[in-house]
């Protein structure tokens, strides 16, 4: 039976190709960080990943994994709620409630997996999921899970999710599902707004704060803290995959009750071994971090601004915003992923993407700073775009 599917598969993968639309994998030979080698290349500036405050190989978090592992050792080899938890995940939920300013808090192996327990957990055939056209593909995978009835507005569209809320009034529960920061434009969801209108229509609002949580808002607590709604979001995912570390994980906070169900039925939450304590103890150590200095959050922020105003003046098009995700618009799938080969060429490591991950025509390099870049650095990376669009021009 395989030989004919295997035919149809090699076809569609040479389509993938042809398109220019395929992902290839490159091989890191070094930690995360700032600068990274490429295969066997030399070491390349690394501006495509998600390490926004730099911490991924930063010394207390190394330090802090490695005593766990002599103290609580490697893993878990269970669930939590039967033999898999230890003092540092309810020390880690514990502090994770405390700098999100909510109630409580649960673990997961990922954020994918907190999306992809949630809905099903809390809503049922009587309810009713109002979730934003551009959210992560966990939220959606996690509402396909759920019997409640599903409604989507257009991105950031006040107007248009007003309209749902009403076409959803006869339900017996409303969730709001958005996410905080939508990765792919580096855009803020205007959570103000949407609390507003989850109070006039008695809806529950949940916000995946993944691209946020650690940077994001005066003290880095994310979206809520930014617009001033950490009271009034029933729920908040997020992950410590990216400025928690960047290692993995995830976790939902919110309302106690919420967090008590989740883990009493949320699939994920049961069904899956516990966090890996040198995780967890890094997690800890990351909060400590932040808690001791906003000189990552200074960093970072500086960086941002220094590299839209350098890419602006060159004449880029460039998404409009202050986020640490910063798309540069390129359209067309092939010349993205060709501009991003001669960047590596030029020591910049960044990544074209194109359909499905974003609309067709639609292609660009997603650069994402970091506090671990240095202001040369920044430089050096406007400098090689240039260089490279000129090599794209037939004029170097």
């Amino acid at each position: 039976m395989y030989g004919a599917m295997r035919e149809d598969l090699r076809a569609g993968l040479d389509e993938i190709r042809a398109a220019g639309l395929y992902k290839a994998e490159r091989v890191i030979g070094t930690p995360q960080s700032a600068a990274v080698r490429v295969g066997a290349g030399d070491e390349v500036l690394n501006f495509c990943a998600n390490n926004y405050l730099g911490l991924a190989d930063h010394p207390k978090l190394v330090e802090a994994a490695k005593d766990a592992l002599d103290r609580w050792g490697f893993g878990m080899a269970s669930v939590r709620f039967i033999c898999g938890t230890q003092e540092p995940h309810k020390e880690l939920e514990r502090r994770l409630s405390e700098f999100l300013g909510t109630e409580d808090t649960i673990l997961y192996s990922s954020c994918f997996d907190a999306n992809g327990g949630l809905f099903e957990t809390l809503t049922g055939a009587q309810d009713a999921i109002i979730s934003d056209e551009l959210n992560h593909a966990s939220i959606i995978d996690g509402v396909r899970l759920s019997k409640a009835r599903r409604f989507r507005y257009k991105n950031r569209d006040l107007d248009d999710l007003e309209r749902q809320l009403k076409e959803a009034a006869d339900a017996r529960y409303r969730l709001i599902a958005t996410d905080g920061v939508f990765s792919m434009d580096g855009y803020l969801a205007p959570l103000d707004d949407i609390c507003d209108l989850a109070d006039r229509y008695d809806a529950l609002v949940v916000v995946d704060d993944s691209h946020a949580v650690g940077f994001t808002g005066p003290t880095g607590r994310g979206t809520p803290e930014l617009f001033g709604v950490q009271d009034r979001v029933d729920v908040v995912t997020g992950t410590l995959g990216k400025a928690l570390g960047g290692a993995s994980g995830g976790y939902t906070s919110g309302r106690a009750e919420i967090v008590e169900m989740l883990r009493q039925r949320s699939r994920p939450y049961l069904f899956s071994n516990s966090l890996a304590p040198s995780i967890t103890a890094a997690a800890i150590a990351t909060l400590d971090l932040l808690g001791s200095s906003s000189e990552l959050l200074t960093r970072l922020r500086e960086n941002t601004a220094l590299f839209r105003e350098r890419m602006t003046a060159e004449g880029f098009d460039l998404l409009p915003g202050e986020h640490p995700i910063i798309p540069v618009m390129i359209g067309d799938a092939a010349e993205a992923s060709r501009m991003a080969d001669l960047l590596l060429e030029r020591g910049i490591y960044v990544i074209g993407f194109s359909y499905p991950v974003v609309p067709h025509g639609k292609a660009r390099i997603r650069t994402q700073m970091s506090a671990a870049h240095s202001t040369d650095d920044v430089h050096r990376a406007v400098e090689a775009f240039v260089s490279a669009r000129a090599e794209m021009r037939g004029k170097a």
